[in-house]
């Protein structure tokens, strides 16, 4: 029998499963191993990684990603999440290169790594919560009524889109890495007995719960948690708008509880590996707690508890942003905007009046040189909407400074619209020059014979005539066409199918506006104003206009899917930007109030301008308050979710702001209505949004029927 000496010892590591550091001569290995005695039910799952796949690292180095060997790896691992051994520079660097390590993991192709097996399909997250539970009840020494709290609520709130499949690591947190032994770079992923293919914010709320930890239990400050979410995203180039992270957040801290729950069962029963598993008991009902707590919020920072007052919360991108672009506009736009009335004056009666000042082009480059372009687009500027929500509030306060900053309609939504369903040919040839500033466009839906508030009425025709589509029909209120740099028009017609529902009847198209038989008829007016600085509002008509097939967006039918994407955070854009007008009003308001007399004093002495001052003050307030909850919602819901609050505030802001601009027009009298205030221009603006966005009517009749169908629910909830 031959006998091999090792020299074997515990090491810290593994509060499930023994960890053992071993040497053989000047060869070193890791062994982890199941703990002795009585199990919990498919708990310590060592060997849960199948022998088709096994590896015990995930070793980041070219070429490799997985360790089959048994070799150790020398370099640093941080078992406390505050790294109080390194300095606040080095530890925010360490956290940034944990999270863009988690970025990469998550946008591995599973094919090409073989792991398209791996995982068992849809459903990732009901069967965490299903685990978990189980895993818990297993384990539970005494009854914890937040702890089935949580479960049901979790089980009752599963992610629509629970059918992602991506690598899941399981237990994704720094403890789990090993770095650099002199840089903040990280040298291999450990512990992958949790590991299977599923929703990847699983692992990212995972990694970050440590931000939301109850007070009991100790956090870490540097960095933010907003800045390793949008290092996240932009490594993997998504969205940092997410659905439903306070799902996830409280599935990680049921999970964690759970775990918890677990050590300290295992300390019961004598086999635990933690030297302090019998502290483990203390954290369970306060994780589950503030599990709970999480599940009731609808946005998330990482400092929600330490601002005082706030209701909705910007992301420390989206105040820097919001700060840049107020300086920003009292440096550069405030002082401008005499210049550009100034040229619209001197060139209203001529063919000049259609092209752009040259103070707002040197405008845009500047603001494009400060970053200041595309806030509106969240995979660009990697704000959600309510950070936009308050710089657009900003930008509305002058009618041109949209444009400044490449956030002005119609171009906003049309880049909304390729961005979400063009194909790489159509993102290159109109998207690319649209974010670059270089092109403008137009968007035909409306039409001028039939009513606009049942767009199925539309009668634009888009037939396939072999490898072309043939447009012919009339459109009105296209707004910006007359831009001299408009290039291409969304043109939405009807497509033959009389056998499918009439909501999948129509298509959208790209048309050059150089295409032969596209007509410009003529521009219409807004209660007299031709709107030249956007490029006016114009009647078009299309006669055999042919484009290639490949113009068609998304494919035939699928107009009023695409109408929906784009009118999802961009129908409010305007809202937003409303706020601003109403903001400026009220300005005006205040000091024409405060300069003028009237029988022997000033104008705000009188009770009834005091009282319409007031008024108008608690109206911006209430539509600014509807404005943020509906970004809110569309940052953590999604669009569709947000469509109750969406109609809300397209009713109640322009509403809101028209009356506080009726009362500046009545406090300024005469010139109220003149050119010498833009009162009057912001109020047709203002007006036709009652109309452009969808008439009011309809808004209501949705926000009824999604009121009754909320009520039904409450009372079959009852019952």
């Amino acid at each position: 029998m031959l006998f091999v000496l090792l020299n074997l010892s515990l090491c810290s590591s593994g509060q499930s499963n023994p960890t053992f550091y071993l040497r053989k001569g000047e060869k070193a290995y890791v062994l982890r191993k199941k703990p002795h005695g009585p199990l919990l039910p498919r708990a310590h799952k060592v060997s849960n990684i199948s022998q088709k796949y096994q590896f015990t690292a995930f070793v980041l180095a070219p070429e490799i990603y997985s360790c089959t060997s048994l070799h150790l790896l020398c370099g640093r691992i941080f078992r406390d999440l505050s790294l109080p051994e390194v300095g606040p520079a080095e530890r925010s660097a360490l956290y940034i290169a944990m999270i863009e390590t988690l970025a990469q993991l998550h946008s591995f192709d599973l094919q090409s790594l073989g792991l398209q097996e791996y995982g068992r399909g849809p459903g990732y997250c009901r069967r965490q919560v299903s685990t978990w539970k189980r895993q818990y009840d297993a384990a539970a020494h005494t009854d914890i009524p937040a702890m089935n709290q949580l479960a049901e609520w979790l089980a009752n709130n599963l992610p629509a889109d629970d059918n992602e499949e991506t690598l899941i690591h399981g237990d994704f947190r720094i403890d789990n890495i090993i770095f650099h032994p002199k840089e903040a770079r990280v040298l291999a992923v450990l512990d992958w007995e949790l590991s299977t293919t599923g929703h990847p914010l699983a692992d990212l709320a995972y990694a970050t719960m440590f931000y939301f930890w109850p007070t009991s239990l100790k956090g870490l400050v540097n960095p933010s948690f907003e800045e390793l979410i949008s290092i996240y995203c932009r490594c993997r180039g998504i969205s940092t708008t997410f659905s439903n992270f306070n799902f996830f957040l409280a599935l990680s801290f049921f999970k964690m509880a759970g775990i918890s729950q677990g050590v300290y069962a295992r300390y019961l029963i004598g086999n635990a590996s933690a030297e302090n598993s019998h502290e483990f008991a203390k954290m369970v009902q306060p994780l589950a707690e503030q599990g709970l707590e999480l599940s009731k919020r609808s946005s998330f920072s990482s400092t929600h508890d330490r601002i005082s007052g706030e209701l909705f919360h910007q992301s420390k991108k989206g105040k820097e942003i919001l700060l840049k672009v107020k300086q920003f506009m009292k440096q550069h736009v405030y002082p401008a905007e005499k210049e550009i009335i100034e040229y619209y004056d001197r060139h209203g009666n001529t063919e000049e009046k259609w092209k752009k000042p040259p103070v707002l082009e040197r405008l845009k480059e500047m603001a494009k040189a400060e970053g200041l372009w595309n806030l509106f687009l969240p995979d660009v500027s990697g704000l959600g909407q309510l950070d936009y929500a308050l710089i657009a509030e900003e930008t509305g306060k002058r009618f041109f400074a949209p444009e400044v900053f490449n956030c002005h309609a119609p171009d906003t939504g049309n880049m909304e619209v390729l961005h979400m369903y063009g194909t790489e040919e159509q993102k290159k040839e109109w998207l690319e020059p649209l974010l670059e500033g270089k092109i403008s466009s137009c968007f035909c839906m409306t039409e001028p014979d039939v009513a606009s508030s049942d767009a199925t009425n539309m009668r634009c025709s888009i037939e396939r005539d072999g490898n072309s589509y043939v447009i012919n029909g009339k459109k009105w209120w296209s707004s910006g066409a007359g831009n001299p740099n408009c290039k291409v028009a969304i043109v939405m017609g009807k497509t033959k199918n009389s056998s499918a529902s009439r909501y999948k009847q129509h298509s959208m198209i790209l048309v050059p506006m150089d295409t032969p038989g596209v007509k410009l008829i003529r521009p219409l007016s807004v209660f007299g104003y031709l709107d030249e600085i956007h490029g006016g509002h114009f009647e078009i008509h299309f006669n055999d206009v042919r484009v290639p097939a490949s113009n068609i967006i998304l494919g035939e039918g699928r107009g009023f899917e695409i109408a929906q994407g784009r009118l999802g955070p961009g129908r409010i854009h305007h809202c937003m930007r409303s706020i601003g007008a109403a903001e400026t009003a009220l300005e005006i308001m205040c000091q024409r109030a405060a300069e003028r007399e009237t029988f022997g004093k000033k104008l705000y002495h009188h009770e009834v301008v005091a009282h319409w001052i007031a008024e108008c003050r608690l109206s911006i307030e209430q539509a600014r308050l509807l404005t943020l909850k509906t970004a809110s919602k569309i940052d953590t819901l999604g669009n569709r979710r947000a469509r109750k609050e969406v109609a809300m505030t397209k009713v109640v802001v322009p509403r809101a702001v028209l009356k506080v601009i009726d009362c500046a027009i009545q406090v300024c009298g005469g010139g109220g209505v003149s050119q010498d205030f833009p009162l009057a221009s912001l109020f047709a603006y203002i007006r036709t949004l009652r109309l452009a966005d969808g008439p009011d009517e309809v808004h209501l009749s949705t926000i009824a029927r999604w009121e009754l169908l909320d009520q039904s629910k409450k009372l079959t909830a009852k019952i």
